[in-house]
């Protein structure tokens, strides 16, 4: 009996040390993680891996390449479903648009944001991929609401491996829109129920351009904006619009349209300021009024009330 259990515990002593050599292997040949959906086809999961390129396009055909197939492992499996394929890519200044066939369409909620978080996330891990668009025979793809989805960034997709990305939730918001006069900014508690993949901070910029749910208060941000990217680093937040916010033919205080997006943002989250780009440059000076240079803090003065 003795000897028996000694040999258990030699075998499983044996099996720590396998896993443990087996961990610290992959770590240290893994440069890059490929994001999978898991055997239910509910959440991503990571898979490192050591890529055999070493150009820029050799490591996007290659990251492009093996998240359309599966893996050996049921637990890896390719968030390409129902057929969809990339028909082809392309790269400049920095910005990766991938190309998709029709079969994207095919795809329900569920399967198209596994999708869209499994590749943003996996080739925006090679240098020089800063942005990445999505298109379906060179259209740009839109959401439910039919609007342009825009440039993408890992940090738009909240790092949630091995959580549903379908999961949503709802929470109740301080956001910034204009008083009927269109000279100060008053605040509007809203509640919104958005998806848990998406960033915090994305989804207010969006509900600040869709614009406020009573008639006392009036938007700010021209409607056609197109939210290009958004992410945080070291407490501020960068937030890169197209040149639509540029639209000033409703703006009576250039202060307004800035500084709904900043205070909202800034509005109860440890982010201490926000930096506005148009089309990823900073050398902007909006209406000839204010400078988008530098990270700007919020700025209660022209609040109603306070």
């Amino acid at each position: 009996m003795i000897k028996k259990k000694s040999y258990w515990i030699l075998m499983l002593t044996a099996i720590c040390i396998l896993a443990v050599t087996g961990c610290k292997k992959e770590g240290k040949t893994a440069d890059f993680h490929i994001y999978y959906t898991d055997s239910e086809g509910v959440s991503l999961v990571e898979k490192g891996i050591k890529p055999e390129g070493k150009t820029q396009k050799e490591q996007i055909d290659e990251i492009l390449d093996k998240i359309q197939k599966n893996t050996d492992d049921i637990d890896y499996r390719s968030p390409f479903v129902k057929e969809v394929k990339v028909k082809e890519w392309s790269v400049k200044d920095g910005k990766l648009i991938v190309d998709f066939n029709r079969n994207y369409q095919k795809l329900s909620a569920t399967e198209e944001i596994l999708l869209r978080a499994a590749v943003v996330q996996s080739v925006g891990q090679i240098s020089g991929v800063d942005a990445v668009l999505f298109t379906i025979d060179g259209e740009s793809l839109q959401d439910m609401n039919g609007q342009v989805v825009g440039y993408m960034q890992p940090s738009d997709f909240v790092k949630n491996t091995g959580v549903s990305l379908h999961s949503y939730q709802k929470e109740t918001f301080l956001l910034y829109y204009g008083n009927k006069q269109g000279d100060r900014l008053v605040k509007e508690k809203v509640s919104i129920r958005y998806n848990s993949s998406i960033s915090k901070e994305k989804v207010l910029v969006e509900q600040l351009i869709k614009g406020p749910s009573s008639d006392n208060e009036t938007a700010v941000i021209p409607a056609e904006t197109k939210v290009l990217s958004v992410s945080v680093k070291d407490h501020i937040c960068y937030v890169n619009l197209d040149k639509g916010f540029l639209d000033t033919t409703n703006v009576m205080n250039p202060e307004l349209p800035v500084y709904a997006i900043v205070n909202t943002i800034i509005e109860g989250s440890s982010i201490g300021r926000v930096q506005i780009l148009i089309d990823g440059k900073t050398n902007v000076n909006y209406m000839g009024k204010i400078s988008l240079e530098k990270p700007l803090s919020r700025n209660l003065n022209i609040v109603e009330g306070e």
